[in-house]
């Protein structure tokens, strides 16, 4: 087989794969919304306190931020995010756009709906605050959304901060009542499997090292590990045939992480983990871009023999009580490339 030929094999392998990852979670994949419970279901007095916001405001809101998403989509262009959109998501929209504009054509795993399953208002008074909420599934069937909209102050408005897509068959908690009135949680909640920033660093330490972390057993087998598993499986065959290499590693964001407590006494925990894939070609051979986001995010760069691929990670956990026998559990995820370079 010729340079090029391994070049080559390795590449097609490498695209059907990441072509394969990058729809995680669409078609098919039904989420279970959160159920009301009632209000003394929870111990916590912050379930009967009364919120400052309405959910005729919350659809407000929510309907403002999706306008300034679909200008940008139309226009292929990130500048007006920042009006509404920040945190993990902003880096995400803005890599999505980025190759939207270069390729032509929005990925469908962008489309967020207009109507909502089940909103969470949380009663807590003071800043930040954060409206957790999970729309239907889209026009073409892709899975429910978990979007988290934060407000950083009372003179701010409420940004897009967060969205995961929902697992098949995912479970999420119930909360207090059926839309307002829920309690915010905190990184380092107590009385929990761990607390929200631990579990958050240990799953991150799972998708680094797989059945090897010492953490695997603490979690429950989920559809973003698998994938990321088999990928990285059968792009190792590629570089096995090439005498090249790879590596991941990753990493959780210690400062964006959002908590809803349920009703239960557990934590709903949308968190950023960011992630470096980094392939070696072997015997001289150059690592090239292996999709067409990669492509598009690489642009006009010159090739050399190792490509380094930056990603964001949004992951939502359920993170139980320690009375609880279940383990912690992904329901949803969104992986996005946003920055390719060789090195």
């Amino acid at each position: 087989m010729t340079r090029t030929q391994h070049k080559n094999q390795i590449t097609k392998t490498v695209v059907v794969m990441l072509t394969a990852v990058s729809f995680l979670g669409l078609a098919g994949c039904e989420g279970q919304v959160p159920q009301p419970s009632s209000p003394t279901a929870s111990s916590s007095s912050s379930a009967t306190a009364s919120p400052d916001l309405t959910t005729q405001q919350e659809k407000k809101i929510r309907q403002s931020i999706i306008e300034t998403l679909d200008k940008a989509n139309d226009a292929k262009d990130a500048s007006g995010l920042t009006a509404r959109v920040t945190g993990p998501q902003l880096q995400v929209r803005s890599s999505e756009l980025s190759i939207a504009k270069a390729t032509g054509k929005l990925d469908p795993k962008t489309a967020i709906p207009k109507d909502i399953a089940q909103t969470v208002i949380p009663g807590d008074s003071g800043w930040p605050r954060s409206i957790f909420a999970i729309t239907t599934t889209t026009e073409d069937q892709q899975s429910k959304r978990l979007l988290v909209m934060n407000q950083d102050s009372a003179h701010e408005n409420y940004k897009l901060w967060g969205v995961a897509r929902l697992f098949q068959g995912a479970q999420l908690p119930k909360f207090p009542v059926s839309t307002i009135g829920a309690q915010m949680g905190q990184s380092d909640d107590k009385g929990l499997k761990a607390t929200p920033k631990q579990a958050v660093e240990r799953y991150a330490d799972v998708l680094a090292h797989g059945k090897s972390s010492k953490f695997e057993k603490d979690f429950s087998s989920d559809y973003l590990r698998d994938s990321i598993d088999k990928l990285t499986q059968t792009v190792q065959q590629g570089i096995d045939a090439n005498k090249g290499e790879q590596s991941q590693t990753f990493a959780a964001e210690p400062e964006q992480i959002r908590v809803m407590r349920s009703s239960d006494g557990g934590d709903l925990v949308v968190a950023q983990i960011n992630s470096v894939w980094t392939r070696k070609a072997g015997e001289g051979r150059e690592s090239l871009p292996a999709s067409d986001a990669e492509k598009a995010l690489f642009g006009a760069g010159k090739a050399t023999s190792t490509m380094k691929v930056t990603y964001v990670n949004v992951v939502a956990l359920y993170v139980p009580p320690t009375s609880s026998s279940e383990p912690i559990k992904a329901v949803g995820a969104e992986r996005q490339p946003i920055k390719v370079e060789a090195v």
